[in-house]
């Protein structure tokens, strides 16, 4: 079977695509990848690359990855990003074919995170190569649009809709992150082609790495107190204001330590709320690579999800939720929707409605309140949920099989 991969972001990037790509290729699948050049999320050309011309290198030794040129993000503006994902596009619809002359694929695979555009590229390869279409739904649009305010204008979002309906037009089938989104992008493509498949994790891809070590003074907290840890995207969607609050409420229990892992545009606030409040129960740690986080979730008693009510962002399952699930680790989360029903049905955390501070409060003091075995049983009750639903090796393994039944019948997956 050969397939593939289009994506704005892979390698060095840190994207569950990544994997996958791996994943599909110990199955037996010959997997090449058509991406740009890797800026993700500092928003410069990474070391050992260059943002002009074309590079075909080779990952994990066994899938090949052609680059595109591509403007970097930037510092993340509006006006950057805009100018970001046009040049995927452009340089996509002028690179790739070239990329693809003389081969064949019997699967393009999409994996569609923001914006949906990052499709566009594939579409006429799908002609030229011979293949079926599939699209990796990981974000609505135009929704999400809508949500963030990026665009407000009926007309605008209207016509964004209509781009959208075209580009599921042309898909096979539409892979979905969330059950809740399939009744969604059902009012853009006919619902036959679109099927429920979670983001998924590697367990391998968390272990730590083992020459790295966390600072002194980290170690030091995460050994000494009761330390929750908030991994990931520090954003105005994560709604990181309820942990603030949080932390301002649970002053009277000093043992307890609220540890962020990661950056982004609230990353400044939380630092300035901290001072501003004296809260030394607050810890903003920085960004790690994925194979140190580990050492953060060993030494947690809890890990933290928290993220804005939003009739969107209620219908994602946010993929931290799924790296923690893997890590044994009991779940505090703050949310409505998907997230909440994800981990409330592992049994593996305790969860308050979104936007709440003071029943995430209570739940902090009943989780604080329970004993070690208490909170181990509900870890390991989390971890089973994962293996049964999460686990990547799983899941590309049910991947393979879609696949395979649309080869087996000799027709389209649409």
């Amino acid at each position: 079977m050969k397939i593939l991969i289009v994506s704005q972001y892979f390698w060095p990037e840190t994207f569950i695509i990544n994997q996958l790509a791996i994943h599909l290729a110990d199955q037996g699948a010959q997997v090449d990848v058509f991406t740009g050049k890797p800026n993700y999320p500092a928003g410069k050309i990474f070391e050992g690359y260059q943002s002009s011309g074309v590079l075909n290198e080779v990952y994990a030794g066994k899938v090949n990855v052609y680059r595109a040129p591509l403007r970097p993000r930037f510092s993340g503006r509006a006006k950057d990003l805009l100018l970001n994902y046009l040049s995927f596009v452009v340089s996509g619809l002028r690179y790739f074919p070239g990329f693809a002359r003389g081969k064949e694929y019997d699967f393009i695979f999409v994996f569609a995170t923001s914006p949906i555009t990052a499709v566009i590229p594939a579409i006429p390869l799908k002609y030229k190569c011979n293949s079926s279409l599939v699209v990796w739904v990981q974000d609505l649009w135009p929704e999400s649009l809508s949500a963030t305010g990026f665009i407000k204008n009926r007309v605008a979002l209207w016509l964004v809709g209509l781009m959208v309906r075209a580009i599921y037009f042309f898909a096979d089938m539409i892979l979905v992150q969330s059950k809740a989104f399939e009744s969604q992008v059902a009012k853009y493509a006919s619902l036959n082609k679109v099927s429920y498949y979670p983001n998924s994790i590697d367990p391998l891809s968390m272990a730590s790495e083992t020459n790295a070590a966390l600072p002194d003074d980290i170690e030091r907290v995460l050994r000494e107190r009761f330390c929750l840890v908030f991994a990931g995207n520090i954003g105005h969607a994560q709604a990181v204001g309820v942990i603030i609050a949080a932390a301002r409420k649970l002053i009277d229990l000093p043992e307890i330590c609220f540890v962020l892992v990661g950056s982004g545009s609230m990353s400044e606030w939380v630092q300035s709320e901290a001072r501003k409040y004296n809260l030394n129960n607050v810890i903003l740690a920085g960004r790690y690579p994925i194979g140190v986080m580990s050492r953060f979730y060993d030494g947690a008693k809890g890990l933290l999800v928290t993220l804005k009510s939003d009739p969107v962002l209620d219908l994602t399952v946010p993929s931290k939720v799924q790296a923690y699930l893997a890590s044994r680790r009991p779940i505090l989360g703050a949310l409505n929707g998907e997230g909440a029903r994800v981990i409330v049905e592992s049994g593996g955390g305790l969860v308050a409605p979104a936007d709440d501070p003071e029943a995430f409060v209570r739940s902090i003091r009943a989780f604080y309140a329970m004993s070690d075995e208490e909170r181990d049983a509900m870890g390991a009750a989390g971890h089973r949920y994962f293996e049964n639903n999460f686990d990547m090796k799983q899941q590309v393994e049910k991947l393979v099989e879609l696949f395979k039944v649309g080869l087996d019948e000799g027709r389209n997956l649409s």
